[in-house]
């Protein structure tokens, strides 16, 4: 048993610190009646520190005199890893860009270098063509997300290892709007906070408690039915509140969300290790998947997104978590109910998850909180 938990933490720790989330937010301005092409590049300074020798004291912490000193490398390694071509109906061409000013910002995951471009074309655009290449020898899971506002319309995409070039024009929304859910499927698989809270609830939805102890269900229906309670009433609130925070209707400190979720994951735990006194499951997923929700959001708060230009990409991403939630539903729900009768189910695998779970989002909270 004691074996069992120590490999199990071990295991669940080491995915937990396998990868943390790398995404930079692009956004450019073009118009029509005018050759010139303005954005903001930001770029999370631990990416950055992966191509350029940041920290050149080696002390640990970034600071703004190391990053303004590899001003020039920026302007000619970084900037060589995104390409804007202006494109007509006739013609395309290539529009060089310069690094006109650099700044620092604070984005929901840590402090990010905001490169201030410019571009210069030979001809005014009626749309665009973006190249991005930046990271993904270094981070195959690298992601970039970009908003492009051409005259009063506001466009969105996605880039990736395997989707690096994108045109952006009208007839680009259906692609962009693909690029959304994968994105929101690539944020829910590699959430392993969001991925450990659902298991907790979904530990015992193979189970009853009874009589002082965990009996399996009695037909796939009670399963299928404590299942689909638990994940309908996550979906709808963790659905609500990444609309309300995307369109920064709510606003809470990253710190405060992080750390909520990793005390719901906890929490979620020990209602395995205690269940009588948590009998109703879909309650939890209810209230808990309102705080959820906020660290969904982050990643399209981020790229900020107006009223205007967010219900694509926000539904496109919503429809993205859940299919990756339904994902990770569809794997383990029937090997439990498989292996719900067993010993090793009721009496060593649920209690040995549940606290392996409960130790590793204890340390998550308390590194967050810190």
């Amino acid at each position: 048993m004691k074996r069992l938990i120590v490999c199990l933490l071990l295991v669940v720790s080491e995915l937990a610190l396998a990868h943390k989330p790398s995404d930079s937010y692009l956004q450019l301005e073009s118009r029509d009646d005018s050759t010139v092409i303005t954005g903001q590049w930001d770029i999370a300074l631990r990416d950055l520190n992966l191509i350029l020798p940041l920290d050149t004291n080696r002390d640990g912490l970034i600071m703004w005199g190391e990053l303004l000193g590899q001003q020039p490398a920026i302007a000619s390694q970084i900037l060589s890893t995104l390409t804007v071509n202006a494109m007509t109906d006739r013609q395309t061409a290539d529009c060089p860009l310069s690094l006109t000013g650099l700044q620092v910002s604070d984005h929901v995951d840590g402090r990010y270098a905001a490169l201030h471009l410019r571009g210069n074309c030979p001809i005014a655009p009626q749309f665009l063509e973006v190249d991005y290449q930046f990271l993904f020898a270094q981070d195959p899971e690298h992601h970039g997300l970009l908003k492009l506002r051409h005259n009063d319309d506001v466009l969105t995409a996605t880039f990736s290892d395997g989707q690096r070039q994108q045109q952006l024009s009208q007839d680009s929304v259906w692609q962009s709007f693909q690029g959304f859910i994968g994105q929101g499927i690539h944020h829910i698989l590699i959430g392993y906070d969001h991925i450990l809270f659902l298991l907790t609830l979904l530990f015992p939805a193979v189970l009853v408690w009874r009589t002082g102890g965990w009996q399996p269900a009695p037909s796939m229906t009670m399963a299928l039915g404590q299942t689909l309670s638990i994940v309908t009433a996550f979906t709808l609130t963790h659905s609500l509140t990444l609309a309300l925070a995307t369109l920064g209707i709510i606003s809470l400190p990253s710190w405060l969300v992080e750390s909520a979720i990793a005390a719901t994951v906890a929490i979620g735990a020990v209602a395995n290790l205690l269940p009588r006194f948590f009998p109703r499951r879909w309650v939890m997923a209810f209230v808990f998947g309102l705080i959820h929700g906020l660290g969904f959001a982050s990643v399209l708060a981020d790229l900020g997104l107006t009223s205007s230009g967010i219900f694509l990409p926000l539904l496109g991403f919503n429809i993205g978590v859940e299919l990756g939630q339904v994902a990770i539903v569809m794997v383990f729900v029937p090997i439990a109910y498989l292996m719900r009768q067993t010993h090793f189910y009721q009496r060593i695998f649920v209690p040995a998850g549940s606290l392996s779970i409960m130790v590793l989002a204890g340390v998550w909270l308390v590194e967050r909180l810190a």
